[in-house]
């Protein structure tokens, strides 16, 4: 028996949860660079759900105080890996996730 590991820019030994929140690579761009987070919601607070709810778009803004603090942003990452080795991917990586903030890396920017 073959098993493939990616298809079609998912991972199949990821457990898929899709985000509305990326774009489209641009045509002949180049995976050559891999940017690491360290991502808890709220701040400290590790194993709820609110990241996978800020992946989405399905986060309670007025379940904690801090998430007033970033209403409204729509972000995602192409992979979470939770703190007990669960992987997660939210976006294809044929596509590109969308990061808060502005990205460089070596002179180059809109990189993550």
């Amino acid at each position: 028996m073959r098993f493939d590991l990616w298809q079609n820019g998912w991972c199949q030994a990821a457990e898929k949860c899709v985000s509305p929140n990326h774009g489209t690579r641009p045509p002949q761009a180049q995976i050559d660079l891999i940017v690491v987070h360290a991502i808890s919601l709220p701040p400290g607070e590790y194993g709820t759900q609110a990241v996978h709810q800020l992946f989405t778009n399905q986060l309670d803004w007025d379940a904690h105080p801090y998430f007033q603090s970033i209403r409204g942003l729509e972000v995602s990452a192409h992979f979470f890996i939770e703190r007990q080795g669960k992987v997660w991917q939210f976006v294809s990586c044929d596509d590109r996730a969308w990061h808060a903030g502005v990205s460089q890396y070596r002179g180059r920017s809109n990189c993550n």
